[in-house]
């Protein structure tokens, strides 16, 4: 017969019955150590850890034999070899810490190859569920490192994302901007900018990235690296596509289909101007439309046109809009409207109205009313800008 690796404890003072179960157990490819006394026994335990114990002991010494046999990095299950006559000796055995017991005198040796099989099975699903644990444990060290290094490269991609947006805080072409930015996770697919383009002219857009995360966060320095490179052409004088909304929605339009991103886009575009008191914009899928506040009190834009970076040759609508003086402009990403309590879209809008409309235009104020900076996880992402003419801005 194949010899096996399973090594087998006995502890037995009669000498006959040791040897009888000890050249059984041989026969059958074990390896075998034999023992008379506990003290020999546990001695032994130590020297040569066993996987299975045969013990002919006394239910106190089975107590002690069976605390050192699963102590110490020893998990050796012991069967009682029992000479007992009745049902509570055996029930004595069990409850000392035996996980089988086997009668002696050993006539029938299937019993013992009984109990063999059954106790092996429990120790070799033990050990395989000790070797999953191990393996699990060492996944999970190396998913936590990933994890913490995934956060380490997200938080750094954040800082380097906000040093993209303008300064929250800028007067320019007679008007006053701000602007906050809460994403949902680490990086935003929100994104907004806004820039001078001469003495009574600005540009300023919000943009709402499909997805979350470092897929979309890529597409807003694609729109910053568009933006400054447009904003460069009307310097030098070899572009005037980021004076015209529509033409700028397509320029964007062009490099995400390029990239191959799989990305959209839902984008407002305007130009503010001061001196012709109007705001030309066109609307790429943006919701919800921006809010003007003026002294006919506040409503929202008018206008539609298809998300960017879907189709290969959209066309989008030019707007305009006469800014009154004392105006103010307040732009939003959709998820300004999933931190509006209310049952429906039309009530969120009709809520946000509300809100701008009863002094809440400010982007503190609308944060302190919607409670944004107290919510430990947000449902989307959320960007507010304002445009104030520079005549309300101290008001």
């Amino acid at each position: 017969m194949a010899t096996r690796t399973e090594h087998i404890l006995i502890i037995d003072p009669e000498a006959g019955s040791r040897n009888e179960l000890c050249r059984h157990l041989q026969v059958r490819g074990y390896y075998v150590t034999a023992c008379e006394s506990l003290m020999e026994g546990v001695a032994s335990l130590s020297a040569t850890p066993p996987d299975l114990v045969f013990a002919d002991l006394s239910p106190a010494h089975i107590s002690d034999l069976a605390r050192e046999a699963t102590s110490g990095g020893v998990e050796a299950p012991v069967i009682a070899l029992s000479g007992a006559s009745t049902a509570d000796e055996v029930v004595a055995v069990l409850r000392a810490g035996a996980s089988e017991v086997v009668l002696k005198p050993l006539k029938d040796k299937s019993a013992v190859d009984d109990a063999l099989a059954k106790l092996f099975e429990r120790v070799r699903v033990a050990r395989l569920n000790e070797v999953y644990r191990e393996e699990l444990e060492r996944k999970n060290l190396n998913l936590r490192e990933g994890i913490s290094e995934l956060r380490a490269d997200q938080s750094a991609g954040r800082k380097v994302q906000m040093k993209m947006l303008p300064d929250p805080d800028q007067s320019m072409a007679g008007v006053h901007m701000t602007h906050c930015i809460q994403p949902s996770l680490y990086l935003s697919g929100d994104f907004l900018d806004y820039m001078k383009l001469d003495e009574h002219l600005s540009l300023v857009y919000i943009a709402d990235v499909s997805g979350h995360g470092a897929s979309s966060a890529f597409v807003t320095v694609l729109l910053k690296n568009l933006t400054n490179r447009l904003q460069r052409n009307l310097r030098r004088g070899s572009s005037e596509d980021i004076l015209d909304p529509e033409r700028f929605l397509q320029r964007v339009n062009h490099e995400l289909l390029e990239t191959g991103l799989g990305k959209h886009v839902t984008l407002f575009v305007g130009l503010v101007d001061t001196q012709a008191r109007e705001l030309r914009y066109s609307v790429g899928g943006h919701f919800p439309m921006p809010i003007l506040l003026d002294g006919n009190g506040a409503r929202f834009l008018e206008g539609s046109g298809l998300p960017v970076g879907l189709f290969n040759e959209p066309d989008w609508v030019h707007y305009s809009e006469r800014l009154n003086p004392g105006f103010r402009l307040i732009l939003f990403s959709d998820g300004i409207l999933e931190v509006i309590d209310a049952p429906s879209l039309d009530e969120k809008e009709k809520r946000l109205l509300e809100l701008v409309q009863s002094g809440r235009h400010t982007v503190e104020r609308l944060s302190e009313s919607l409670q944004i900076a107290a919510m430990d996880e947000l449902p989307d992402d959320i960007a507010i800008v304002t445009v104030t003419d520079g005549r309300a801005a101290d008001e």
